[in-house]
């Protein structure tokens, strides 16, 4: 099957090695391009029906998993949390979402998911993504979250 490189964007490489994801329902794939020789990982995935996500305004837009992607990638920066994580959290967040009767999930839900996760991995990262999710209006918001995060830590 070709494949373009995303080094050098050549059509071609061949399948290094294969085997199942974590998460059951796909298949890791490590390719080496036939044009420069390095390696790069793709997934296999089963075509789903399309996800429609509402966002706040009442818009409709596609479901794209990168966007919770680059979420995790900015709240965990510079953090000790590695790209397989951010990888797996975006994972589950999307087969939670592709497993749900409805073909429309709000963006609030989608965020909702990705904080639950995301706070078992790092609070810090927690924290930055939960100030701009829930846009913190001022510091009283800001330190509201806080105390919920030190009161369930006491429970």
């Amino acid at each position: 099957m070709a494949m373009k490189c995303p080094y050098c964007g050549y059509q071609d490489s061949k399948v290094v090695d294969s085997r199942p994801a974590e998460d059951g329902g796909s298949i890791r794939r490590r390719r080496e391009c036939l044009g420069c020789g390095k390696r790069f990982t793709t997934y296999e995935t089963v075509e789903t029906l399309p996800l429609i996500v509402v966002k706040k305004d009442g818009s409709r837009q596609g479901f794209d998993r990168n966007k919770i992607l680059k979420g995790l990638i900015h709240a965990c920066d510079q953090r000790r949390v590695g790209m397989e994580t951010m990888m797996a959290i975006t994972d589950q967040v999307e087969q939670e979402a592709q497993n749900s009767i409805s073909r429309e999930i709000s963006t609030q839900r989608i965020g909702e998911m990705v904080m639950e996760r995301l706070k078992k991995v790092d609070e810090v990262s927690y924290v930055r993504f939960a100030s701009v999710y829930r846009e913190f209006k001022d510091m009283d918001s800001f330190m509201d979250e806080l105390r919920r995060m030190m009161d369930e830590k006491m429970n």
